[in-house]
């Protein structure tokens, strides 16, 4: 009975009450985020018939998570963070608004939804790294991964609920009532900061400079000199490039698995695969909080994650001779690709909060929150050339065989970060 709960999620982080406020609100939250997701591409697609403008919406929201994802992270250096998150949580609450009275009053124009999608995302670019960056403040860091894999688990588990509730819902109620639902579950949120101790920057009469380009290039030098922290960055960005096959998804759905060539089932569950696996990896996560060679755990976890994805690709090269059991098996490589994953960027999460001097955490996790926004992105590009080449099972197989070789040389090349060790420090605010 000891041995499963030491394997069953750990949750500890949930007796301090302000974390606990804060993760109940994003499970609340996360519903009306998920539905946003959906009605956003779904709405500009109805509206105009054009997929381009479905595409515009990636780079609308892109733009201002590199730009604010960088610059929020500055002004999380320099301000209260408890403030940060008011203000920001309240804009997220006004996008939503206007996203609700836009449908409601029958809006076409994809530009005016383009344009508060992009203002949405600003704020969140914002609002993400000032959450990061409180959580050393009010755990230990013994609970950090067990927090970051807690958060993760709820994600994970609404990027699957979400579209599935939206694809219910919108067929009766629109548009409407979907980003309705958004605006008043993020009043959970905004009561679980408010409620927040007020969370000054320490070291911030150090010396900490006013926001600005050079508070942000500081915040780059400070990575460079700690190749633990930047090697953290590196490490998800040879996952995710290399080996994030979602761009393929379509074509394997109809090419490879015989699906119909606007979706269906196989889609939905090629999409769903990786989330599954990463609730999973969330549930049975009890295991990280006792892991102290976390930098080495890292790149195992990085490992499994290849491994699924280059087993993935294998199936899909023997899909011919038996299709049924080769989805069965692709869908299985990708859950075992999920778990490693969540467990790998709960570790790496926890690194970057707690090996981070506090006057440059908000900046550190605003490039973390660019370079998990971004990877997937670079891999689409990337895996879509290729595949018109390559084929999708060349393309999928090699990226997962890819990830590893460059796990590999990161071993080698910055022993440092495999030697790293969790530093065991108790939080400030209880």
């Amino acid at each position: 009975m000891s041995s499963l709960r030491g394997l069953v999620a750990d949750v500890r982080p949930l007796r301090n009450g302000h974390f606990r406020r804060l993760w109940i609100a994003q499970i609340i939250t996360m519903v009306g985020a998920q539905l946003t997701v959906v009605a956003v591409p779904a709405q500009l697609y109805a509206d105009t018939g054009n997929s381009a403008y479905v595409g515009l919406a990636g780079f609308f929201g892109l733009v201002p998570l590199i730009v604010f994802g960088l610059y929020g992270g500055a002004l999380v250096d320099h301000f209260d963070r408890r403030l940060m998150l008011v203000i920001t949580t309240l804009g997220l609450i006004g996008t939503s608004a206007l996203f609700w009275a836009q449908a409601g009053m029958g809006n076409t124009n994809p530009w005016l939804l383009l344009t508060l999608f992009a203002v949405q995302q600003a704020f969140f670019a914002v609002n993400s790294p000032a959450r990061s960056a409180i959580l050393p403040s009010l755990l230990p860091n013994e609970q950090l991964p067990a927090a970051n894999s807690l958060s993760m688990t709820v994600f994970q588990a609404g990027a699957i609920a979400g579209p599935l509730l939206a694809g219910v819902l919108i067929p009766f109620t629109g548009y409407t009532w979907l980003y309705l639902i958004d605006t008043f579950t993020l009043f959970a949120t905004l009561y679980a900061v408010v409620l927040l101790p007020r969370l000054a920057v320490v070291g911030a009469s150090a010396g900490v400079r006013a926001p600005g380009l050079r508070s942000v290039w500081e915040g780059f030098a400070y990575a460079r000199t700690k190749p633990v922290l930047l090697m953290s960055f590196v490490v998800d960005l040879i996952a995710m490039v290399f080996g994030m096959p979602r761009a393929l998804y379509p074509e394997i759905a109809h090419q490879t698995f015989g699906g119909p060539a606007d979706g269906g089932v196989v889609l939905a569950l090629l999409f769903a695969a990786i989330p599954a696996g990463s609730v999973i990896g969330g549930i049975f996560s009890g295991w990280l909080s006792h892991v102290e060679r976390q930098g080495y755990v890292v790149l195992w976890c990085i490992s499994v994650w290849g491994l699924g994805i280059l087993g993935f690709g294998v199936t899909l090269w023997l899909a011919p001779h038996a299709m049924t059991l080769m989805l069965v098996l692709g869908l299985f490589f990708q859950v075992v690709a999920g778990a490693g994953d969540v467990a790998s960027a709960a570790i790496r999460s926890s690194i970057l909060q707690e090996a981070a001097d506090d006057n440059v955490r908000g900046r550190l996790q605003g490039v973390f929150t660019v370079v998990v926004a971004g990877g997937p992105r670079l891999a689409d590009v990337l895996h879509g050339g290729i595949a018109v080449a390559a084929g999708t099972a060349a393309t999928t197989a090699g990226g997962g065989a890819l990830v590893m070789v460059g796990i590999v040389a990161v071993a080698m090349l910055v022993p440092a970060f495999v030697r790293y060790k969790v530093v065991r420090r108790v939080a400030a605010v209880v």
